[in-house]
């Protein structure tokens, strides 16, 4: 549950907000303005190599996975096709320039939410920013699927930083889902499977507090699309303030219910917020997505740094290894 209340006293940079949806307003469109400045300033130079950081390889994208053959380049096994197969495969890439991006952004009512500077709503706009920014140079395409709850927007696919700036506009101003209408996360990941289309990015960013009714759907994506998750969250997601008597409002069941906050009923609270995030964490692994945990409170962007510059440096030390590995497999095979 939470309720449809913000505050002040964030930490670190926080995204504009996004709460008038009218694209007429001039507020909203500065506010658009900020983010791209921002987030150009401060990933331009320090995240240097567009998407490597996000996907895997240097500067491929991968195509079709294969049977590995005898002399295949075992730097290029696509492990995640192998675990489920139990036959290793490699990828065929494709060039930079044919990469597509889709964005899965979850604008459910539980993102109308924020007791710091701003909303998670807010902060999923500025996710998909981050992402569009690392991912559409190049000529690199970017689509998105919008899910309210009561609406599914599909945004086509499509290069250059004109339609890029026009798909966050988009999703900026998408309406907010009426009052007692649950999310579909899952409906939004099935219907990036119809039609089926090349292997590319898929970014889910949602706060994933719903039930995780998502993971197989999200498995047959990653069949055939590296995939992401973005986890958009608020402190009073993970645990309830100690102010005594409180009014907690749900919006996608529209049910409001008043607590006192005992010692008791905080420890519960914090206890089942974080068994559910570590369930989110792992389904998403098991569909070998990568999680980037972003919350109103913390800097956004350094997050984002962080996760990709890790990113960067995970693939290539596995990559490191493999051909480590790859050596002396053709070595031993010599002799």
């Amino acid at each position: 549950m939470s309720a449809r209340a913000t505050g002040t006293g964030s930490k670190g940079a926080q995204p504009p907000s996004f709460r008038s949806g009218d694209l007429r307003d001039p507020q909203l469109s500065a506010a658009l303005r900020t983010l791209e400045l921002t987030v150009r300033r401060r990933l331009d130079g320090v995240l240097h190599g567009d998407h490597l950081g996000l996907i895997p390889g240097p500067g491929s994208e991968p195509g079709d996975a294969r049977e590995y053959q005898p002399g295949d380049d075992v730097r290029q096994m696509d492990w995640s096709v192998t675990a489920r197969t139990t036959h290793p495969h490699v990828r065929q890439s494709v060039a930079d320039r044919e990469l597509e991006t889709w964005l899965i952004v979850d604008l459910s009512g539980s993102l109308d939410f924020g007791t710091t500077d701003c909303q998670k709503r807010d902060l999923a706009v500025a996710a998909a920013a981050a992402i569009t920014h690392l991912t559409s140079a190049g000529g690199n395409r970017i689509g998105a699927i919008v899910s309210t709850g009561a609406q599914t927007i599909r945004i086509p696919a499509r290069g250059g930083r004109i339609n890029a700036q026009a798909m966050l506009k988009q999703i900026a101003t998408t309406p907010h889902a009426p009052d007692g209408v649950r999310g579909d996360l899952r409906g939004a990941i099935e219907s990036l499977r119809r039609p089926q289309r090349r292997r590319g990015l898929a970014v889910v960013i949602s706060d994933f507090l719903g039930p995780i009714d998502w993971e197989r759907s999200l498995r047959a994506i990653s069949g055939r699309h590296d995939v992401l998750g973005v986890q958009v969250l608020d402190p009073r997601d993970m645990e309830l303030p100690n102010v005594g008597d409180v009014v907690l409002h749900d919006p996608e069941s529209g049910r409001t219910r008043e607590f006192t906050t005992t010692p008791q009923l905080r420890a519960d609270f914090a206890a089942a917020a974080a068994q559910h995030k570590a369930q989110v964490a792992q389904a998403l692994r098991r569909c070998g997505a990568p999680l980037l945990s972003l919350e109103t409170d913390r800097d956004w962007i350094a997050d984002v740094v962080r996760f990709v510059a890790a990113r960067k440096h995970s693939l290539g030390t596995a990559m490191g290894q493999s051909g480590s590995q790859g050596s002396q497999t053709r070595q031993g095979s010599r002799r």
